[in-house]
Parts: structure tokens; C-alpha cells; sequence
């Protein structure tokens, strides 16, 4: 039966770009929920000013391994991304990327992912 529920499932770890922690987060495949919902329903925080509506840069990731099983990034994803410090190659929002499963995945939330400044904190 553990193997039917891997077969269902893959791994994204999450790694902290400030302390190299990581985080390894158990999701199911071909859900089609993003990043940013996969990591916050597991408890890891996320920056996302606009609520997740790929309107600000503040959720910005980069994908360290199995890209290739995900969304392809949008023009409203870029231009967005044109905004965020320390840009890449592996650079997507967390918002927008949304993984099919198909393989595990290596998430970096860098540095500067986190607002300085936040309401009611």
C-alpha cells in the first residue's frame, strides 16, 4: 500500500536560501495547485503581497532540480519576474509554477523572499 501512495505522490524540498535548512514536502501528483499553495499548506512561508496573482515579484523562487515538470512560465510571469532581485535561469514565481508530478522537485526561497516590512506583524 506505501508504494501506491508514492506512485501517487512526489517530493518537492524546499531549501532556505538564509540558513540552507530544507524541508521535505510530500504532494500529490497532477493536483494543479502552484508553489506557493503546495508550501504554504505545509507550513513553509512564502511571501506573496499580491495573494497569489502573479501581480508583484514577492514570491520569486528558483527551481534547483525538475523544472522540466512544470508549468512553462507566462509573459505576466516574466515581466513580474523583471522586477525581483537576484534573477535566474531557475527563476519562476511560486505563484505561477505549477508542478505535474511527474518528477521531485529542489526549491530554493532565497534571501531576500522575505518582506521587511509587514502588516499587523
Amino acid at each position: 500500500m506505501n508504494s501506491e501512495k508514492s506512485a501517487q505522490t512526489f517530493k518537492i524540498t524546499f531549501v532556505s536560501g538564509s540558513t540552507g535548512d530544507r524541508q521535505v514536502v510530500e504532494a500529490g501528483r497532477g493536483t494543479g495547485e502552484s508553489l506557493l499553495d503546495i508550501a504554504l499548506g505545509a507550513g513553509i512561508e512564502i511571501d506573496h503581497a499580491c495573494g497569489g496573482v502573479c501581480a508583484c515579484s514577492t514570491c520569486h523562487i528558483k527551481l534547483k532540480d525538475g523544472s522540466a515538470s512544470c508549468s512553462e512560465s507566462s509573459e505576466q510571469e516574466e515581466d513580474q519576474l523583471d522586477k525581483a532581485p537576484g534573477v535566474s535561469a531557475q527563476s519562476r514565481l511560486a505563484c505561477q509554477c505549477i508542478p505535474s508530478g511527474s518528477q521531485d522537485l529542489v526549491v530554493e526561497i532565497p534571501i531576500w523572499n522575505r518582506n521587511r516590512v509587514r502588516e499587523g506583524h
